[in-house]
């Protein structure tokens, strides 16, 4: 068992340097981790868009094969964040921002909020917003439809 978080690191940092160098894109990737999470940040080029694909669908296969590698070579950390010109950096700023005029709408009318269905980094962050503000938020229904119910705190006694 490969348990030491910097190889991995390593092992990963290469592995998608290698897949991005059969497109023809040979660049450095700036490689960390945070929380037992291995964060790949693919450098802006020529190719973003055919590497982040539709809604990000090629930048999350991207981070599967790494991960899959990962686990294969038997590392003990295989969860990996690959980003591509900040993609998702910049996404989650903008939907903080929605949230939090959500979360403002919930504390003045009081009314609860039912939002769209979202994948689970994208819940993350409003749960994260929500605690911010002492909305109560909470995961409803499953699968592809689960989605958050952001609540006003109920009035103490």
């Amino acid at each position: 068992m490969n348990d030491s978080m910097e190889d991995a690191i390593q092992y990963a940092k290469k592995y998608l340097e290698d897949i991005l160098s059969f497109f023809g894109l040979n660049t450095d990737i700036h490689a960390t981790s945070d929380d037992e999470i291995i964060q790949l940040s693919v450098p802006s080029t020529h190719l973003n868009g055919f590497l982040i694909g539709q809604h990000g669908d090629t930048m999350r296969s991207l981070q599967y094969l790494v991960s899959m590698a990962l686990k294969n070579s038997s590392y003990e950390h295989a969860r990996v964040n690959v980003d591509i010109a900040d993609y998702k950096r910049q996404r989650a700023e903008r939907l903080r921002e929605k949230a939090e005029e959500w979360v403002k709408q919930v504390q003045a009318g009081g009314e609860p909020m039912e939002l769209q269905p979202m994948n689970a980094a994208d819940r993350r962050i409003i749960h994260q917003l929500a605690a911010e503000y002492s909305i109560i938020s909470e995961s409803a229904g499953e699968g592809r439809e689960r989605h958050i119910v952001l609540k006003a705190e109920a009035p103490k006694e």
